[in-house]
């Protein structure tokens, strides 16, 4: 479809779905307006790659994706530090922080989420209690554990697995509290979560479930020591806190754009309100792969988002349907996800088992079932068949005996 080229876009959030969408927008369209807003002082860099800077495997420098003088090649005019106070849907327009207002013909939404910040008594406004969400998180904490000699990790998720895995590499060591009775319990279950534990516990991490932390201790401004729920102290010069995401959609207050957990779309990634669109981790999307909405948060899944709500605020009708991954390194094996791969979904079925690997390691594999459909996989070890797996996602291979369930085990 020929593009409009008196069209303004207005994209709030440079992350890797929003730069990817301003970037195939200037692709397909040499005319149009663009602009790109963010909070934080710098253009696109890779959040994938912030754990091996914080463990001093990349540099600062490899961990950057675009500069200004890319935007200035590309005509899109990056707003840095720079916050959207509000919206007004009906007359096409947001308003900055700074003052002043920005007129749009279509608006992307794709601002991410905020880190859930640790709130046991003693540590507001403490030093050196950090979330891991950012480029400047991770190098506070670089900074912080070259001098430290003990850290407390704190939740279930990928967030406090890599901060744990950071601060191990530093030679730091590490104490990871976690809530529930196994890491990741909305996608692994108790032998994934047993198998990561001894992978854990074997590079020296103390692991302890059942534990929160229930107060920080500190003197001298800088934490000495945590409490955990259980009245246990756990020695802390540092601590990491992966207590999840808040989506990034409060601005929104007073408009008539849906919300739920995240800013709700169709398909296409449209909102309910005309030429508004929202796309990465915030956009709880329709996915017609399992016929109900959802958020997703990997990098997959956001760039993916990027390109295709391109084409459609520019009057394309392309659906968002794919087969997102996310992989990461577990100290000296892998994770890897693909596809709709949640423990917590009671439409889903699931089966798992852990066989022996290679090196002497174990690996483990967890399959999820729509109507007897395969609609997602877990792989901790060898990631040896994962593509063939992604792509039996993608045809929607039906596995509805015990037999062809068992097969997936051997695919390579």
């Amino acid at each position: 479809m020929a593009a409009n080229h008196s069209r303004k876009y207005i994209i709030i959030g440079n992350g890797i779905a929003g730069t990817t969408c301003a970037q195939t927008l200037r692709k397909n369209d040499i005319s149009c307006e663009i602009w790109l807003i963010t909070n934080e002082p710098y253009p696109l860099y890779n959040r994938v790659s912030l754990p091996r800077f914080l463990q001093g495997a990349l540099t600062e420098q490899k961990v950057m994706m675009r500069d200004r003088a890319w935007h200035e090649e590309q005509r899109i005019t990056l707003l840095t530090e720079t916050t959207v106070t509000r919206v007004v849907t009906q007359e096409k327009v947001l308003y900055l922080d700074r003052g002043g207002a920005l007129a749009y013909d279509a608006l992307l939404i794709a601002t991410g989420g905020w880190a859930n910040p640790l709130q046991a008594p003693g540590a507001q406004g403490l030093a050196h209690v950090y979330n891991f969400v950012t480029l400047d998180d991770t190098k506070n904490l670089i900074a912080r554990a070259l001098g430290s000699k003990t850290a407390v990790t704190s939740g279930g998720s990928f967030i406090a697995y890599e901060l744990s895995e950071g601060f191990n590499v530093r030679g730091v060591h590490v104490t990871w509290l976690m809530r529930g009775p196994y890491w990741l319990r909305t996608i692994l279950d108790r032998d994934g979560g047993r198998l990561v534990d001894e992978i854990a516990t074997r590079h020296g991490v103390e692991v302890v479930h059942g534990e929160e932390i229930r107060e920080v201790k500190s003197a001298a401004g800088a934490p000495t020591a945590v409490v955990a729920s259980s009245g246990r102290e756990y020695p802390a010069d540092v601590i990491g806190v992966g207590l999840g995401l808040t989506l990034n959609h409060q601005f929104l207050a007073g408009t008539s754009i849906e919300r739920r957990t995240g800013i709700v779309t169709d398909e296409y990634l449209a909102t309910n309100v005309g030429d508004v669109y929202a796309a990465g981790d915030v956009a709880e999307f329709y996915d017609p792969v399992i016929g109900q909405h959802h958020t997703m948060g990997t990098w997959d899944n956001a760039l993916a988002h990027g390109r295709v709500v391109a084409a459609n605020m520019a009057g394309g009708r392309e659906p968002y349907i794919d087969v997102p991954t996310y992989t990461s390194p577990l100290f000296d094996t892998n994770i890897a996800v693909m596809g709709i791969a949640e423990s917590n979904n009671p439409r889903l079925e699931s089966v798992s088992r852990t066989a022996p690997g290679d090196k002497g390691n174990q690996d483990y594999r967890k399959f999820f079932f729509l109507e007897n459909r395969l609609v997602g996989a877990v792989f901790v070890g060898s990631p040896k068949g994962r593509k063939k797996v992604v792509e039996l996602i993608r045809t929607g291979i039906i596995c509805a005996t015990p037999a062809e369930r068992d097969a997936l085990y051997d695919v390579r």
